[in-house]
């Protein structure tokens, strides 16, 4: 029953310590909050670690019953995690990754191909503005234009157009990566405010 509740219901069943509500919530939420860090930090652990703590956000202090759901937890996974890159260094962590992709992956040169992309890919991300690359990290998580918005502070009908601007600029950012080999495993600057 609980899935056909609305989030707002949901947090007001929460607020007054249901903690099912925050299960349904969790289970509903999850899978976005993930993705979004994930394409953040870029290792499995990290995202699962500021996805926890977001839930722990929401467990703690649910957001106000104005504010809608998706994007408030949209911005504190991206703050959360990005406060985490800040507090580590992963430079040696990545190595040690990308060892353990190699010996797990059935193919070397696959894996190293892999890891490689990724690394392109936060690359180019890292050298987009702040904005930009939030914009793209929460659009590729699937959230809608209103959802963004509503997660940036941004008005809702600027958002194609900036998104529209900060795909070209990934282009661009990308296509400089892939011929000046950027992705050279020090992509320890990340998405940083």
């Amino acid at each position: 029953m609980a899935e056909h509740e609305s989030d707002q219901t949901l947090l007001e069943r929460l607020r007054r310590g249901d903690e099912s509500a925050f299960d349904n919530l969790f289970v509903r939420h999850y899978a976005v909050v993930y993705r979004v860090v994930y394409g953040l930090t870029g290792t499995r652990e990290a995202a699962e670690d500021a996805a926890q703590e977001t839930f722990l956000a929401l467990y703690r202090r649910p957001p106000a019953p104005d504010q809608p759901l998706r994007p408030w937890l949209c911005r504190v996974a991206l703050n959360t995690a990005r406060n985490a890159l800040r507090a580590e260094r992963r430079d040696t962590l990545r190595v040690e990754r990308a060892a353990l992709d190699v010996v797990a992956a059935g193919e070397p040169s696959e894996a190293v191909e892999r890891a490689e992309e990724r690394d392109r890919v936060r690359a180019a991300l890292a050298t987009l503005p702040q904005r930009q690359a939030r914009l793209l990290l929460l659009r590729h998580a699937g959230l809608s234009y209103a959802e963004v918005a509503a997660a940036l502070d941004l008005a809702p009908g600027s958002v194609g157009t900036l998104l529209a601007r900060a795909e070209r600029a990934f282009a661009e950012a990308y296509a400089r990566c892939i011929s000046t080999g950027a992705a050279d495993r020090s992509v320890g600057k990340q998405v940083q405010s």
